[in-house]
């Protein structure tokens, strides 16, 4: 990497560390200096992400030199990932910046606020482009504890103190799973230069770092609130709507970066690749069931967070980490205008919302036909199916599952053909761009990502429960609305709009431990 590129992009984590320290130090009249500086700061680093998107897509990857001795130290890695996801923080975080100069206008501890959103997209910019373990580690933990300071913005709010001390918990025992893989990983190579890592990872195909995978696997797990340690991330409602765009947007998937970005060794290990498919499994499907019975905008999006971070770490299990990738980017960009925009929600879906008939089971047959019809028939002249592993036709399943729920509600209008029409137009324009993203990313990361390796009989167990565990998610939440009056439903409407009253055993547990 060239000095001058060096130098720009470490300037952009940096600038946002200066003004949040600036922030912090500064009298409460340097309001407008301070809003200043931080909309400057969070444009500088999206330019400086957009210049390192360039960068890799025409020069390549590259490393920084090393700051520090041993092998561990300070350093930058530029590659296809850290520069997409880069530019996706960067520009998550102008966005919720300007947006938080707006939402606060007038709060008391508005300078506050800044100093630590600041601080946190600092530190998030500075993961993912961590070319070394110990920027990795600083990075990881320090954005935990500055995101902690946005979530109890307002002290006097009882249930955001207590949602954020559970996640202050939950946290640290993903801080320790890391360090203790990064130390494993440290001792047997020698060096704490992650491109130099996966490169040896690569020429002995992962042998003997099963307990690094593993532990790298709970530290993702951990950071993603996966269950049963998923309840802070659908308590901490009572923070300011910017930390919630921020948090879902962007420092939840931090669990998915880290599974992403060390794919080498957690490839290797069927024990880890394991933990990742059926707990990453079972939180997608009990996050989805959970969010069709909650009625806040903001409490379902956050169950929707729980559920698509259970998704990706399911595709992570399943080897599929360049589509890990893209739902990642795609769920960022996703969450953080629905949270931003939450606001407005109610109002929008009583201007423009019309009752479609219940879906018999006629209508749900058609409408997973059709999208199994659509997905093959595009896909297979496209030639985007045709050799795709065992796991990525499994997510393909769970695609067309996925669009079938939003053809069905067309498919029971049967008395308006211009309908149905026009919702298979656009879910053959969903698919063809699903076809195309996905061969895209695939090209995009090259060889920096390994392939899906040869599933195993775990692996296989895995995939099957899978589809048949998201084929009946598919069929409940399509069919169960028109039983919505029945007293079995009601019964578990209360009991799944609970989550199960798995929250109840943490809150006991963080109570006990106060």
């Amino acid at each position: 990497m060239s000095p001058s590129l060096a130098i720009l992009i470490a300037a952009a984590p940096l600038s946002l560390l200066a003004v949040g320290l600036f922030a912090w130090i500064a009298p409460g009249g340097d309001t407008d200096r301070i809003l200043f500086l931080a909309r400057a700061a969070s444009l500088f680093a999206l330019a400086s992400g957009a210049v390192a998107f360039i960068a890799v897509l025409a020069l390549g990857s590259a490393n920084s030199g090393l700051i520090g001795a041993g092998g561990l130290g300070l350093s930058l890695r530029l590659d296809p990932l850290s520069a997409a996801l880069f530019a996706l923080v960067a520009f998550v975080g102008a966005v919720v910046v300007q947006f938080s100069r707006n939402y606060l206008d007038g709060d008391p501890g508005q300078t506050k606020f800044f100093a630590w959103l600041c601080v946190t997209l600092s530190a998030a910019i500075s993961l993912v482009l961590a070319g070394n373990i110990v920027l990795l580690a600083l990075a990881w933990v320090a954005t935990s504890l500055a995101l902690h300071k946005l979530l109890v913005f307002y002290p006097e709010r009882r249930k955001a103190l207590f949602a954020a001390r559970k996640k202050f918990i939950v946290a640290r025992a993903s801080d320790l799973c890391l360090l203790g893989g990064l130390a494993i990983l440290y001792v047997r190579f020698g060096t704490g230069e992650i491109a130099t890592i996966l490169g040896l990872v690569r020429e002995q195909s992962g042998a003997g770092l099963d307990a690094a995978a593993i532990l790298l696997a709970l530290a993702a797990i951990f950071k993603s609130a996966q269950f049963p340690l998923h309840g802070w991330l659908t308590e901490v409602m009572e923070t300011p709507t910017p930390v919630s765009a921020l948090l879902h947007a962007g420092i939840i998937n931090a669990g998915g970066f880290l599974a992403i970005r060390f794919a080498e060794i957690v490839v290797g290990s069927p024990v880890a690749m394991s933990l990742l498919v059926f707990i990453g499994g079972f939180t997608a499907l009990f996050g989805a069931i959970v969010m069709t019975t909650t009625t806040s905008v903001k409490v379902s999006l956050a169950w929707s967070t729980v559920a698509q971070m259970g998704f990706m770490l399911l595709e992570c299990g399943l080897g599929l980490f360049s589509l890990a990738a893209l739902h990642l980017v795609a769920h960022s960009l996703y969450k953080a205008h629905a949270f931003l925009s939450s606001g407005s929600v109610v109002d929008t879906v009583r201007a423009s919302r019309v009752q479609p008939p219940m879906v018999d089971g006629r209508s749900l047959l058609a409408a997973f036909g059709m999208a199994a019809a659509l997905y093959l028939g595009l896909g297979i002249p496209a030639g985007a199916i045709l050799g795709l592993s065992a796991q990525a036709i499994v997510v393909g399943a769970v695609f067309v599952m996925a669009l079938g729920i939003w053809v069905a509600p067309a498919m029971a209008w049967r008395t308006d053909r211009a309908i149905q029409l026009r919702v298979l137009g656009m879910a053959a324009a969903v698919t063809a761009l699903y076809l195309a993203l996905h061969s895209l990313v695939t090209a995009y990361f090259g060889d920096l990502l390994p392939p899906p390796p040869a599933p195993d009989a775990y692996a296989m167990t895995g995939m099957a429960l899978s589809v048949l565990s998201f084929g009946t998610v598919a069929t409940l939440q399509i069919l169960l609305p028109g039983k919505a009056a029945t007293p079995l439903w009601r019964a578990a409407r209360i009991h799944l709009a609970n989550g199960l009253y798995v929250n109840a055993i943490t809150d006991r547990l963080v109570g006990a431990l106060r």
